[in-house]
């Protein structure tokens, strides 16, 4: 059987290196797995005036799609040392109106994803606080750090043997994770 899993990409640019690592996450992904790379971009900043009564179509349209989801895998830019607003207000719209949140319970991971050193470490975890409040059990290991992802591609967008099986190493791993909590 296979997991519908939702993928949520922090980064809103064309050629994002977040997107690119996402589809490869899509292409390696066991059988077990659907990943489905969910749109956030569309969603007006929370607010929940607007959310009282007739919220947006595109608030109804993510609520439903996650809820519909086994799991979520969270691939995101580091910004400022956090998490980009895009991501935020994507687990604002999911966690609300207060009670009927979509995200408990969903294994859950975290790529974060940066041409820096670092990895986007601080990305990283300042969602994990975000998704602790969610009750989303979040895979501790491997930590999945992508650094240096500018020179992870070639000029065909094809990725670096070394990336890949880090990439497969994590997406294995997250895999087995969903199946141990399902």
């Amino acid at each position: 059987m296979s997991r519908k899993i939702a993928v949520l990409v922090g980064s809103l640019r064309k050629d994002s290196y977040n997107l690119k690592v996402a589809k490869i996450l899509q292409q390696i992904a066991p059988k077990t797995l659907s990943l489905q790379i969910i749109q956030i971009g569309d969603l007006p900043l929370y607010n929940e005036d607007i959310d009282q009564g007739h919220p947006p179509e595109s608030y109804t349209r993510f609520r439903k799609e996650i809820a519909t989801c086994d799991g979520v895998i969270f691939v995101t830019p580091e910004y400022n040392r956090s998490i980009p607003a895009v991501i935020k207000n994507a687990i604002d719209v999911g966690s609300r109106p207060y009670g009927q949140s979509v995200w408990a319970k969903k294994p859950t991971a975290i790529i974060s994803v940066s041409p820096g050193a670092i990895g986007g470490f601080g990305a990283n975890h300042a969602l994990r606080q975000s998704l602790v409040f969610l009750d989303m059990p979040t895979m501790q290991q491997p930590e999945a750090y992508f650094g240096g992802v500018a020179t992870a591609f070639d000029d065909n967008g094809n990725i670096a043997e070394k990336s890949r099986a880090f990439l497969e190493n994590f997406i294995k791993t997250y895999a087995d994770w969903v199946n141990k909590l399902a």
